[in-house]
């Protein structure tokens, strides 16, 4: 089972990569242009992560650009995955469930991306030349910053509608502890010292009970000899 925290410490993770990957948008267009131009397919857009997948393993003779194209392809699978451990943290809502789906769709290897384009805040598509962004390469870079931003709304939802029920239940279930096991409350504690300090007290009043002597017994008559005296 997968808990709230994994999932943020992964999906920051894979952010951090991707931006890394968006500084260097220049280079990855330039290895989809030479790829495709060994693979004498100029004419359609790249329009999937299988199409990508395809030119760096049969038409990629540059180290810079299989670095670049690698880069791409795991962070698709890093987010592909990390989709799937999302499904774990809890049954989720009509909201949650719809954001989830839709980053399935979109990571799909052979899903269209060619209509897909990225908006405010994202100037992915801006980087690209009014061709590019138009028909070639608009969809392929839209597609990250897009799952990215869902996933980022499923976490901030989750947190704000469906984790504070969870939290609950744990609150719930630490009251219900057995009473053999709960500790003395805090008046009996007290009423149990009092009662020890009553008990010393008059333990020591009988004790100054035994001690005492009647003040007469103390004074005794002088002897007298046998016969009358005069009082």
């Amino acid at each position: 089972m997968v808990n709230m925290n994994e999932v943020v410490e992964a999906l920051r993770k894979i952010e951090e990569k991707y931006k890394l990957f968006q500084q260097q948008q220049f280079t990855f267009i330039r290895a989809l242009e030479r790829t495709r131009e060994e693979a004498h397919d100029l004419i359609r857009p790249v329009s999937s992560i299988v199409q990508v997948q395809c030119y760096k393993d049969h038409h990629c003779y540059n180290s810079t650009d299989r670095r670049i194209l690698n880069m791409f392809i795991s962070i698709c699978n890093e987010l592909r995955c990390l989709c799937q451990r999302m499904e774990t943290v809890h049954p989720g809502d009509s909201v949650t469930n719809g954001l989830l789906e839709k980053c399935k769709v979109l990571l799909n290897d052979s899903n269209d991306l060619s209509a897909l384009r990225a908006t405010y805040p994202h100037p992915v598509v801006n980087y690209l030349s009014l061709e590019e962004a138009r028909h070639r390469y608009g969809g392929v870079v839209s597609i990250l910053p897009i799952v990215i931003d869902n996933m980022k709304e499923w976490v901030t939802y989750s947190k704000r509608h469906l984790l504070p029920n969870v939290s609950g239940a744990h609150a719930v279930a630490k009251e219900e502890t057995p009473p053999s096991k709960r500790a003395p409350a805090g008046p009996s504690a007290a009423r149990t010292s009092n009662s020890n300090k009553n008990t010393v007290q008059l333990q020591d009043r009988q004790c100054q009970m035994c001690k005492y002597e009647d003040p007469r017994l103390g004074k005794k008559a002088p002897w007298r000899p046998p016969g009358k005296h005069p009082y």
